[in-house]
């Protein structure tokens, strides 16, 4: 059989042009492969669970009576162990759940700000 002469250049055009096609997709495009795009799905729930989550540890923190001394046990570790406190001090327990989540511990000692706080209660401050 005869092929035209055309045949075999359009045939090369067509290969690097679909190899430029998808290394610029990937490269530049924001094309992403169903696995990093389920990988970046996952992570982007998780952010927002744990950011749905961060005003119940608020507001555990704010009705818990024991706050007072909780906070002081917080503030009295270093920073590397303030998660731990937090989540020892059981404000990083979601109802329903039976251990503490870091991630929402973490999230919720940096809105909390501990070390921005009174060192007492507003309750507690005598009135002169």
């Amino acid at each position: 059989m005869n092929t035209p002469e055309w045949l075999t250049p359009g045939i090369y055009g067509a290969v690097i042009g679909a190899v430029f096609v998808g290394v610029v997709g990937f490269t530049w495009g924001g094309w992403v492969t169903g696995g990093t795009a389920h990988e970046r799905a996952m992570t982007m729930s998780r952010e927002d669970v744990v950011a749905s989550m961060v005003p119940v540890c608020l507001d555990m923190a704010r009705s818990d009576p024991s706050r007072a001394d909780k906070l002081a046990t917080i503030r009295a570790a270093s920073t590397f162990q303030r998660r731990d406190a937090l989540m020892a001090a059981g404000w990083a327990t979601m109802p329903g759940n039976d251990a503490p989540n870091r991630d929402i511990a973490q999230a919720c000692l940096a809105a909390l700000d501990v070390d921005a706080l009174p060192e007492r209660p507003e309750s507690a401050v005598d009135e002169g």
